[in-house]
C-alpha cells in the first residue's frame, strides 16, 4: 500500500510539472492577446484622435465633451460612444504597460489583474504546447513542487486529525529513588 502511495504522490508531482510547463505559453498568449486588442483599440480611435488634434489641441477627453454638449441626440450618442471606446482604450493600454514592467508582471497581470474578456478569450483557444524553456521548466518545477507539498502537508493534518496514538502504549519512566 505504501509503494502505491507513494506512485501517486510521483504522479501528482509530475501532473504538476506538466501543469506547469504550460503556464509560460499561457501568459504569453494572453499577451498577445492584449496586444492585438490594443493595437485594434488605437486603430478605432486614430480618427476621433485626428479631430482632437485639429480642434482640440489633441485632447480627446475635450472633443468628446463638445460631442457630448451638443443639442443633437444623435452626435450626443456619439460622444457617448467615443467616451466608451476611449475608455476600454485607457484600460488595455495601462493592462499592456503593467504586463510589460518587469519579469514577473506579465505573470501577475495574467492570473491576478487579468482584463477578463481576454484572459476567457486565451483560455478558449489555448493550444496546449510544451515549450521547453528555461522559463517553462521553471514554471513546471515550481508547480510540481508546490503540488507536492500542499498534498504532504493535506495528509499531515489529516493523519493528526484521524490517527490517534496507541493508548496502550505507554513511554518508560524512570522510577524515582526516595
Amino acid at each position: 500500500m505504501k509503494r502505491l502511495f507513494e506512485y501517486f504522490r510521483l504522479a501528482l508531482f509530475v501532473g504538476g510539472v506538466l501543469i506547469g510547463v504550460q503556464v509560460p505559453s499561457f501568459v504569453d498568449q494572453y499577451g498577445q492577446r492584449l496586444a492585438a486588442h490594443t493595437l485594434e483599440s488605437d486603430r478605432g480611435l486614430k480618427d476621433f484622435q485626428r479631430d482632437a488634434d485639429t480642434y482640440f489641441d489633441g485632447d480627446l477627453q475635450r472633443l468628446i465633451t463638445h460631442y457630448q454638449a451638443n443639442p443633437d441626440q444623435i452626435i450626443n450618442n456619439g460622444g457617448r460612444n467615443i467616451a466608451t471606446l476611449y475608455a476600454r482604450n485607457k484600460q488595455l493600454q495601462q493592462a499592456l504597460t503593467a504586463f510589460s514592467a518587469s519579469r514577473l508582471s506579465p505573470y501577475v497581470q495574467t492570473f491576478l489583474n487579468p482584463v477578463s474578456e481576454i484572459r476567457s478569450q486565451a483560455i478558449a483557444s489555448y493550444d496546449f504546447t510544451i515549450a521547453l524553456n528555461q522559463d517553462a521548466i521553471i514554471a513546471g518545477l515550481l508547480t510540481g513542487l508546490l503540488i507536492g507539498l500542499c498534498l504532504e502537508l493535506l495528509l499531515s493534518i489529516l493523519k493528526l486529525m484521524f490517527i490517534r496514538p496507541n493508548q496502550n502504549h505507554r513511554p518508560h519512566r524512570p522510577r524515582r529513588s526516595i
